[in-house]
């Protein structure tokens, strides 16, 4: 796990606190601090099967947040970051089931079920 000293300052910002409801991060890499002492995890990211998610809330569009420099580094840096690399070949279509489907049904009849009534 890497540790930054770097903060990054957001002038104006509409305040999130936790409670958080979402599994917890594979690595925490923000932490936002409002003036009130509340604490919000800001930036999450986890791996899930061959893809990554990275969350990220730098605050709110109706501010002009997403025009820093430094916020718009941090969302290029997550898609590099989150672009898949040296993956397995997609294979789309009908593939041999893991386990062999055995119905309940086999060789059994419903009568009278596509019968018009």
């Amino acid at each position: 796990m890497r540790v930054w000293k770097k903060k990054i300052i957001i002038p104006q910002e509409e305040m999130y606190g936790e409670h958080f409801n979402i599994p917890q991060p594979d690595e925490q890499v923000f932490i936002s601090w409002f003036e009130g002492g509340e604490v919000f995890r800001s930036g999450c990211c986890w791996h899930r099967g061959k893809g990554k998610v990275f969350y990220f809330r730098p605050g709110h569009e109706a501010f002009p947040v997403y025009y820093q420099p430094e916020i718009q580094k941090v969302i290029i840096n997550a898609v590099k970051w989150a672009a898949p690399t040296d993956a397995p070949e997609v294979v789309y279509g009908n593939t041999v089931p893991v386990v062999p489907f055995v119905s309940h049904m086999e060789g059994k009849t419903i009568q009278g079920l596509h019968e018009k009534k």
